[in-house]
C-alpha cells in the first residue's frame, strides 16, 4: 500500500514498453510528480505469453523504476503480487490518483491502439467527473508521427514500402552522399542480400550478459499468470536497461552487422542467431532509439567497417520498415485484426505449442521460438508464417500466438506483419503478394530437408514435402481472388500446362494434409 507522505500534483504513468530513460520527462526531479509504473494482470492476460516476454519486461521495469528512483524521481511500483495487479489498469490508477490527491494525470501515447483508446476515454470520463485532468504527450521514440505515413502518399495511391523508405532516407539525410543521392547508387541492395550460410563465416558467440530471474518468475508463477515456453530464468540473456542495449548495439554493429547483409534470409539448423541483431526487444521497449541504432549502422559502413549492402539493408528495417508498419497500423485501427481476405478458418495445430511436427524448418522454427521467444524475420515468414497460409489457419489466431510468443511483438509492429505481410488477410494492403513457397525456397535458403522425414523433390506420395502440394492447392483454391495479380502470373501459367490427372493427384494430397495438420 503507498503512504501519501508527500505533496503530489501530477502523476505520470510509464508502461512497460516506454523505458526510456532520455525522455524529457527525467530531464530534472520534481518532488511533486510521481511516476506510476503497474505490473498488470490485464497486461499479462489478454493473450497469452511466453514467460520470457513477461520476465523481460517485468525485470526491465523493475530496473527502470530503481534507475529513476537513483535520479531523485519518487516512484510507486506495483508488483504483479500485489492485490491491486488484478483490478483493471484504470481502476488502479484511479486508487492512485485519490490516494495521493493528484490533480494533474499525464501519460506517453501507447503504441497499441487498445490502451491509447482506453486511456482516452478513461481520462475524458475523469475531466467531465471533475476528477482530475490530464494530457498525453509524445514517447520521443519513433522518426514519425502515428498518422506521418497517411500524409505521404497521395488519397487513393497504393502504399509501398520502397515508396516510404525513399522518402525518409531524404528526409533525415541518411546513406546519401553529397548530390543526396543514395550511396553507392542504388537504394536497396536486397538482390545482394539472399545467400544461404553454410558455415562460414561462424555464427559469433553470444556476448550478451546473462541474469538471473529465478526470484522474479516464481514470483510470476505463484500470482497465477499463464505463460508457455521456456522460461530460461536462471541464464536469462535480454537486456535488463540501456546499458546493456548499448552494449548489444556495439556488438552487433563491429562483430556481427559486417556479415548480415549476406545472411540475412538464410535459415539454418546449426545456428539460431545466425548475424541478427536481437536488438528489437530493447528498440521496442525503447532502452534504444531508432536514430541511434540508424546513425551507429550507417557509421560503421562510413568508417569502413561494414559493406554498404549489409548496412542499408539493417538500416532499411530499422528506417523503412518499422517505421512504415507503424504507420499501417495507426492507419488501419481498429479492426485490422478481424481481416480474413481467404477467409482461412482452420485452428493452429497442436505442435504450434510443442513444436513437435516432422517438418524440420518449421519444428526448428517453432522449437526456436519456444526455447528463445524469438525468431528471425525469415523464419517468422517463410517457415511459420507459409506454412500457416498454405495450410489455410485462421489469421487472427495466429496473430495471437504471435503476439504471444514473440519478445519483441507489441501489436503496433506484431499485427500488420502477420495478417498483412504473413497472411495476406488485408487482401493485398500491406504486402503485394502471398509469400508462399514450396519446398525448392526452404531448400535452397536453408539446410532443413537433408535431415526431414519429408522429401523436398516429391509432391504426392506418402513422405513427400507437405508445402510442394500445400503450394499448388493454395494457388488452385484461391484462383478467383489471386489469378489477376501480375506479380504471381507464373504460378498460374504452370498450374495451366500441368496434366489435369498430376493436378488433382496434387490437390487431393493437399486436402488430405490439412485434414489432418495435427499428424504432420
Amino acid at each position: 500500500m503507498m503512504q501519501n507522505t508527500e505533496v503530489t500534483h501530477t502523476v505520470r504513468l510509464i508502461l512497460g514498453d516506454q523505458l526510456n530513460p532520455l525522455h524529457s520527462w527525467f530531464s530534472n526531479p520534481d518532488p511533486q510528480t510521481l511516476y506510476l509504473m503497474m505490473e498488470m494482470r490485464q497486461e499479462t492476460d489478454y493473450v497469452r505469453h511466453h514467460a520470457q516476454k513477461v520476465i523481460a519486461i517485468f525485470a526491465a521495469m523493475r530496473a527502470f523504476a530503481t534507475a529513476l528512483r537513483e535520479r531523485g524521481h519518487r516512484v510507486h511500483y506495483l508488483q504483479i503480487n500485489e492485490a491491486d495487479s488484478k483490478l483493471p489498469m484504470v481502476e488502479s490508477l484511479d486508487a492512485v490518483m485519490a490516494r495521493t490527491g493528484a490533480a494533474v494525470f499525464e501519460y506517453q501515447e501507447p503504441d497499441e491502439w487498445r490502451l491509447d483508446a482506453l486511456l482516452k476515454e478513461h481520462l475524458a470520463q475523469a475531466e467531465a467527473s471533475g476528477s482530475y485532468s490530464g494530457r498525453m504527450v509524445s514517447s520521443e521514440h519513433f522518426y514519425t508521427e502515428r498518422l506521418q505515413a497517411q500524409f505521404m502518399f497521395k488519397p487513393g495511391s497504393r502504399w509501398l514500402m520502397e515508396t516510404f523508405y525513399r522518402q525518409m532516407r531524404k528526409r533525415h539525410a541518411v546513406l546519401l552522399d553529397a548530390k543526396k543521392e543514395p550511396e553507392g547508387g542504388q537504394w536497396n541492395f536486397d538482390s545482394e542480400n539472399r545467400k544461404a550460410w553454410r558455415g562460414v563465416p561462424p555464427e559469433p558467440e553470444d556476448f550478451r550478459p546473462q541474469h538471473d530471474h529465478t526470484a522474479l518468475w516464481e514470483q510470476i508463477q505463484r500470482a497465477g499468470v499463464q505463460t508457455f515456453g521456456n522460461p530460461s530464468a536462471q541464464s536469462f540473456r535480454w537486456p535488463l536497461g540501456r546499458a546493456e542495449a548499448l552494449a548489444q548495439l556495439e556488438t552487433f554493429v563491429t562483430q556481427v552487422l559486417p556479415h548480415f547483409g549476406d545472411f540475412q534470409d538464410a535459415l539454418s539448423s546449426k545456428a539460431r542467431r545466425l548475424f541478427h541483431s536481437l536488438l528489437s526487444f530493447a528498440l521496442n521497449t525503447k532502452m534504444l532509439s531508432p536514430q541511434e541504432v540508424v546513425e551507429r549502422a550507417a557509421r560503421a559502413w562510413r568508417d569502413g567497417g561494414v559493406p554498404l549492402p549489409a548496412a542499408e539493408g539493417f538500416i532499411r528495417q530499422i528506417l523503412g520498415w518499422r517505421e512504415y508498419v507503424r504507420g499501417v497500423y495507426w492507419a488501419a485501427m481498429p479492426g485490422y485484426e478481424a481481416h480474413n481476405f481467404f477467409d482461412h478458418q482452420a485452428e493452429l495445430p497442436d505442435w504450434f505449442w510443442t513444436g513437435k511436427t516432422q517438418m524440420a524448418c518449421v519444428s526448428s522454427a517453432i522449437t526456436q521460438s519456444l526455447d528463445m521467444a524469438h525468431a528471425h524475420h525469415i523464419q517468422r515468414l517463410m517457415v511459420i508464417g507459409n506454412f500457416a497460409l498454405l495450410a489455410g489457419l485462421n489469421p487472427n489466431a495466429l496473430h495471437q500466438w504471435y503476439l504471444g510468443i514473440y519478445i519483441d511483438a507489441f501489436e503496433w509492429v506484431e499485427l500488420p506483419n502477420t495478417v498483412g505481410m504473413s497472411q495476406f488477410a488485408d487482401g493485398g494492403g500491406l504486402a503485394t503478394k502471398p509469400y508462399v513457397s514450396s519446398a525448392a525456397y526452404l531448400d535452397r535458403m536453408g539446410d532443413h530437408c537433408a535431415g526431414c522425414r519429408y522429401d523436398k523433390k516429391q509432391k504426392t506420395t506418402a513422405d513427400a514435402c507437405p508445402f510442394n502440394a500445400l503450394y499448388w492447392e493454395f494457388y488452385d483454391r484461391h484462383s478467383r481472388l489471386l489469378s489477376h495479380n501480375p506479380r504471381i502470373g507464373m504460378a498460374y501459367r504452370q498450374l495451366e500446362k500441368m496434366q489435369p490427372e498430376a493436378k488433382e493427384a496434387l490437390f487431393e494430397k493437399a486436402r488430405t494434409l490439412r485434414a489432418n495438420l495435427n499428424a504432420l
